[in-house]
């Protein structure tokens, strides 16, 4: 009895192992590049408030293309959403199309953004050049770094696309098109603050 209540008191001392918190190597790095990509636009927005109290700043009206390629990009990001439960379904049919529907909805919030810019220009708001001035040149590298960020969201989005239709995307591997979500939907909400800061600001 003695020895089995020494055992029993000995139990009671070990520590059960603890889980360790883990994070896929490929996600964390994707939300340190996200992590980056927030400090840089911070950055701008910062500086363009900081230029726009020094005064000399030209006022003008946002390209009304922004307003619906806000649609658009808030559409893809919907799809997006679809592609993930699609993918936990196994549905690899309608995932396909899904991933397609994202990825052309992308190009055209991009193509979208090519044409406001060109409104900007028929109105004489200019990137560089004599004609130039700093509210126009922040709108443009504001917008354009975002733009660059959403292509390589599409490339992502394509990337995604080959492994669906090469089966390395069902409901046990989730982890690629997981990631891809994420990134898409960071691109959208990044777009909706930026939107939202040029129309209190411009």
């Amino acid at each position: 009895m003695i020895a089995g209540n020494t055992l029993d008191n000995k139990a009671d001392f070990i520590e059960e192992p603890q889980e360790t918190l883990s994070m896929h190597p490929q996600k964390f790095a994707l939300w340190l590049f996200i992590v980056s990509i927030i400090m840089l636009f911070a950055a701008f927005t910062s500086a363009y408030i900081v230029r726009r109290a020094e005064g000399n700043w030209l006022e003008f009206d946002l390209p009304n293309l922004f307003w619906v390629n806000t649609i658009i990009i808030l559409m893809s990001s919907a799809s997006m959403h679809w592609s993930l439960i699609l993918a936990k379904k196994d549905n690899i049919d309608l995932l396909k199309i899904a991933v397609v529907i994202t990825s052309l909805l992308g190009f055209a919030f991009l193509v979208g953004q090519l044409y406001a810019w060109k409104d900007l220009v028929a109105s004489s708001v200019w990137f560089a050049g004599e004609q130039s001035n700093p509210a126009g040149s922040f709108l443009y590298v504001i917008t354009g770094l975002h733009a660059v960020h959403l292509i390589s969201g599409i490339v992502f989005l394509a990337i995604v696309l080959v492994s669906t239709f090469r089966l390395k995307i069902h409901s046990k591997r989730l982890a690629r098109i997981e990631m891809c979500a994420t990134y898409w939907h960071f691109l959208d909400i990044l777009w909706l603050y930026l939107f939202g800061f040029l129309l209190l600001n411009h």
